[in-house]
């Protein structure tokens, strides 16, 4: 069984390649939506962040309250740095339990779908780290479009992100969604991709 990471910035066409990999028979697995699951049902995770970042992060049942959490993590990098070795941990923990479930249903790969699968660790777990690229312009119009968010909104979380550099530097392949694609034709282009791969 392949473990292929999926990688890089928003709106860039990452969810049409793992569409097309699923309809290969892949797992795929979602790190933001593992982490929502965490926070909701983990005690052990939801006690190591409550002892880093203090009861102050929990509402009023006792769940960790996110908006409240993000207050204290972003902007100062030091807490910022010990929350993702926090749920980065429990993260690649959950990854690596379903991606043994996927191998004894007999699945032929598992395709691990994260913003920060390079900075966590995931991406050493892959057999293949694919890039998923597009142009900035393009993408910024993808994600008003998508999310219903002004220009400059969407302008600050495409500059938020790591240049295309970053991805050609530590990915073994990139899958390239330019301005000629249409969604057929970039489909086309990662069905060739994924299918050599497995």
């Amino acid at each position: 069984m392949k473990i292929i990471g999926i990688t890089g910035p928003t709106g860039a066409g990452k969810t049409t390649a793992l569409g097309v990999l699923e309809e290969l028979g892949a797992e795929v697995i979602d790190a933001d939506q593992v982490y929502h699951a965490l926070l909701a049902e983990s005690a052990p995770l939801r006690g190591a962040l409550t002892e880093r970042f203090g009861p102050g992060i929990l509402d009023g049942s006792g769940q960790i309250d996110r908006k409240a959490l993000g207050k204290l993590a972003f902007g100062n990098p030091a807490a910022l740095r010990d929350l993702n070795a926090i749920t980065h941990r429990f993260i690649l923990a959950e990854i690596g339990r379903r991606t043994e479930a996927a191998r004894r249903e007999g699945r032929p790969a598992v395709a691990i779908d994260a913003a920060a699968l390079l900075e966590s660790g995931a991406g050493e777990r892959c057999d293949a780290v694919v890039g998923v690229l597009s142009p900035k312009e393009l993408r910024i119009r993808r994600i008003m479009a998508r999310e219903g968010i002004s220009e400059d909104y969407a302008r600050s979380r495409a500059d938020a992100q790591p240049p295309d550099a970053f991805y050609r530097a530590r990915c073994s392949y990139i899958l390239e969604n330019g301005l000629e694609d249409t969604p057929e034709t970039f489909r086309e282009k990662a069905r060739a991709l994924f299918a050599a791969l497995l």
